[in-house]
């Protein structure tokens, strides 16, 4: 029975779209209605208020490292299985992108993962978001760098993190989260792709 609490438990935690929170917080528009439209700290950012975005980012993120850490951290006394535990991280996420408190319309998951990945494996969460720095800077367009970092995950996971069913779960991720880029990748390949802070 732990085991179903700990997956839908965090798949409701993943529900939680920070983007819309902080804005309503704020008094800000709702991110849906702006940009991209996508209810990320990306297109929060658009807004103007880097503050908003911010915690949009740090939200997100923490919200999935929380759901995966509450599940690694009582796997004993909850009895959670290894392989509960990686349902429980692609729960988090499908959450975040499909969020059942905001009539299924979320974000594209790049935040939450890093989340994940910093409770499943910290080192594969730090390379991950080098990367991601390092393309973001170099070509300020922050969906190349979330699709870079996203393709060479499951080869740092594959050598980092201990178990089979969480390296499968990252590949899991990783295939959401490009799904959730589609849009962005034809942008992409046709030259239309908007950069970190540009508005649509």
């Amino acid at each position: 029975m732990a085991n179903y609490f700990a997956i839908i438990g965090a798949y409701l935690l993943g529900s939680l779209s920070f983007a819309v929170i902080v804005s309503r917080c704020m008094g800000m528009p709702d991110p849906h209605s702006y940009g991209s439209g996508n209810p990320g700290a990306t297109n929060v950012l658009r807004s103007g208020r880097k503050s908003a975005a911010a915690l949009t980012l740090l939200g997100d993120a923490l919200k999935g490292w929380l759901a995966v850490w509450l599940a690694i951290h009582f796997q004993t006394a909850w009895q959670l299985s290894n392989d509960t535990i990686a349902i429980t991280a692609v729960a988090v996420l499908l959450g975040h992108m499909w969020p059942v408190f905001f009539k299924f319309k979320g974000g594209k998951g790049v935040a939450t993962a890093l989340g994940i990945l910093l409770a499943l494996s910290w080192p594969t969460a730090l390379l991950c978001a080098g990367v991601w720095l390092i393309m973001a800077f170099g070509f300020k367009v922050s969906s190349l760098a979330a699709l870079i970092a996203t393709l060479i995950s499951p080869f740092i996971a594959w050598w980092l993190i201990p178990h089979t069913s969480w390296v499968y779960a990252v590949v899991v991720i990783d295939l959401l989260v490009l799904y959730r880029h589609k849009s962005n990748i034809k942008n992409l390949f046709s030259g239309r792709e908007s950069k970190i802070g540009q508005n649509k």
